[in-house]
């Protein structure tokens, strides 16, 4: 009955006009909604990055041949998809085939499609090159890349074109009947540190948020792709205030994030997180956002009881989702998520029955 029952409190809430409102009435109501109605019932989706599109030591390029794509580590472990599938668009803006990982993006497009098809959410991030330098998104080595796409910085024509490109393929996401699909975007995360090229050591918050406008009007506006859902992310190691510092405005965001993940002991990572979430709470309240956890993880996760220990510290905050990062086909300890025969697979089993974790069954 676990599935039913969820599936029913969604989808009521989703064609009841008396349930609470999505954020913006012009793009995103399905998902903003769901994301809401998943708090309203004091549960939230998990989210897993590139789940359908590599695991734990496999990957299937034979599936862009095939009519379905069904391969996903979490599928593997408890029998169900996770509700929130995220991509990565890094590479894109150069023509490239294949993102920064090698994912194809022709196969990137099927796979967000057929999510989406099945009843699942999808979210983008874009680790873009470095513009001036054409080093990678973690080029730092200049404080002009920023300055140099924005109004008169002699490589706007250049950023245009990503932009277009970018475009294309967010415009060529769609749902089976061909309307556009909702997915999530969430551009220039992480940008309270100063590890890439739009972090805080490199540009001033002026510039950042010009950059933000600068994408939101070229998406939205110049190409009307008003079904994207926009999230803001920054790092963890912030406080309120600094959270906001570079806040691009309530007009133009949609979802507030955070991407947060274990380096030390467990305590240190959860207590940390605990401390966001709540000034997020406040903040979600205060500008009418949903709040989500955009990324987090512990790479190897070499906690037999991560996943539960992970529900016992969030369970008590209005978060939508909670995504943890890849599963590294060529890498044997970069992994955030469950596979078969991993330590934490029987506790992921046990986080899966849990009431108040959405999978896709749960929300389709």
């Amino acid at each position: 009955m676990r599935h039913a029952l969820r599936i029913c409190a969604v989808a009521l809430c989703l064609i009841s006009t008396s349930c609470a409102q999505g954020v913006s009435d012009e793009h995103g109501n399905s998902t903003l909604r769901a994301l809401k109605a998943a708090v309203s019932e004091g549960r939230y989706m998990y989210g897993h990055q590139d789940d359908l599109c590599y695991g734990h030591f496999w990957t299937h390029p034979e599936d862009i041949l095939n009519d379905r794509i069904e391969g996903s580590d979490v599928f593997s472990v408890c029998g169900d998809y996770p509700a929130v599938v995220g991509f990565d668009l890094g590479g894109i803006e150069l023509g490239k085939e294949e993102n920064l990982d090698g994912v194809n993006f022709d196969y990137m497009r099927r796979a967000a499609m057929e999510h989406i098809a099945r009843g699942g959410i999808v979210t983008f991030s874009w680790h873009a090159r470095n513009p001036w330098t054409g080093g990678d998104a973690w080029d730092n080595s200049s404080d002009k890349a920023v300055a140099s796409i924005i109004a008169g910085g002699g490589k706007e024509k250049e950023f245009e074109l990503w932009l277009e490109r970018l475009s294309a393929f967010l415009g060529s996401i769609r749902n089976p009947d061909g309307t556009q699909a909702e997915v999530i975007f969430r551009p220039w995360h992480e940008h309270m540190g100063g590890w890439f090229w739009w972090g805080i050591d490199t540009c001033s918050a002026d510039e950042y948020i010009a950059l933000w406008k600068k994408t939101y009007a070229y998406i939205n506006e110049l190409k009307g792709l008003t079904e994207i859902i926009w999230a803001y992310s920054p790092n963890s190691d912030v406080d309120k205030d600094e959270y906001m510092v570079r806040y691009p405005g309530d007009d133009i965001v949609d979802l507030l994030g955070i991407d947060h993940y274990q380096y030390s002991d467990f305590d240190t990572y959860i207590n940390r997180l605990k401390t966001c979430l709540g000034y997020m709470s406040e903040l979600g309240e205060e500008h009418e956002k949903n709040i989500v956890i955009s990324e987090t993880g512990y790479e190897g996760i070499k906690d037999a009881k991560w996943w539960t220990s992970l529900n016992e510290g969030i369970k008590d905050y209005p978060i939508g989702y909670v995504l943890t990062w890849r599963n590294a086909w060529d890498q044997q300890g970069h992994f955030y998520g469950p596979y078969p025969g991993a330590d934490c697979e029987e506790d992921f089993r046990s986080f899966y029955s849990l009431d108040n974790t959405l999978f896709l069954k749960d929300i389709k």
